[in-house]
């Protein structure tokens, strides 16, 4: 049970991280592979907040949160003057230059050595550190970024994020601000992406650099491709399958031996086959979801 348990809460921040990618790469058309640096800043800030300081999770939360907002700011008026395929390199950079910060900033991150002892979530006397209780507030909170993401995509920023994502010579053309609604939703999707963040900092109770790579950032995307772009709830049935398809691989009877690698080839070849079976992965869902 408690395994059980463990992989649905991986679901759910995967769930969440490839939702709030989804309104950067999906709905205004920016492929971004910087979403585990703010994954990564979600978790640090949370962390040293409360290691150091011993400040609740009611109020790391939204400082995370906030920190990882001024970020993307920040990176979004430097990654946004470029475009397409400049964009995609620009924010891989971005990426790289976050892991390294953390991997090297022994005076704050503790660099490679990580931030060991991060205390469990205690909200007005209830202590989260029982699975049953971390998932239900997981999925409290996954269902908060869904219903906010919805709400956006179908207010009228969300209908400049389409036209721009399909035209954006017409949307400027129309009197939009093409660049404002960029910085927007690239802010928005890093803030939301510090929530899962902040989750699995006091789920783990210890971070390092290496949950935060570019290895996370591709895999965050391929949830969103093969869940379908604009697809919310495909993205939650992409993040299911993506996590437990390892899992269940370790089931199969193979040689020790050679088990570790022909897992891995396993794993490409089925991930290949839904990809190339499916089209477009599960946007087939009906849209009322």
């Amino acid at each position: 049970m408690e395994y059980i348990l463990h992989l649905l809460i991986l679901i759910a921040i995967y769930v969440m991280l490839s939702q709030s990618l989804s309104l950067t790469a999906g709905y205004a058309g920016m492929i971004s592979l910087a979403h585990a640096g703010f994954y990564g800043v979600g978790a640090y800030t949370t962390a040293l907040l409360s290691v150091n300081y011993h400040i609740p999770f009611l109020l790391t939360l939204p400082a995370a949160m906030i920190l990882c907002g001024i970020t993307a700011v920040i990176v979004s008026t430097i990654a946004l003057r470029t475009v397409d395929d400049y964009f995609i390199i620009c924010t891989l950079g971005i990426q790289v230059v976050v892991f390294s910060l953390m991997n090297n900033w022994m005076g704050l991150t503790n660099g490679p050595l990580g931030i060991p002892g991060i205390p469990g979530i205690n909200i007005f006397g209830l202590d989260f550190s029982n699975k049953i209780l971390f998932l239900i507030l997981s999925l409290v909170l996954c269902a908060w970024v869904y219903f906010i993401l919805r709400f956006l995509v179908n207010s009228s920023f969300g209908r400049i994020l389409k036209a721009l994502s399909e035209d954006e010579i017409y949307t400027q053309a129309v009197g939009k601000s093409v660049y404002s609604a960029k910085v927007i939703a690239f802010t928005i999707s890093a803030m939301l992406a510090a929530i899962p963040g902040v989750l699995y900092a006091h789920y783990i109770s210890y971070i390092d650099p290496t949950s935060f790579t570019i290895d996370e950032s591709i895999f965050i995307l391929s949830i969103v491709i093969i869940g379908g772009m604009r697809n919310l709830w495909g993205m939650a049935l992409a993040s299911a399958f993506l996590v437990l398809l390892p899992e269940a691989l370790r089931f199969i009877g193979l040689p020790n031996s050679i088990a570790a690698n022909l897992r891995q080839i396993i794993y490409g070849v089925i991930l290949v086959g839904v990809i190339f079976g499916k089209g477009k992965g599960f946007t087939n869902l009906k849209s009322r979801f």
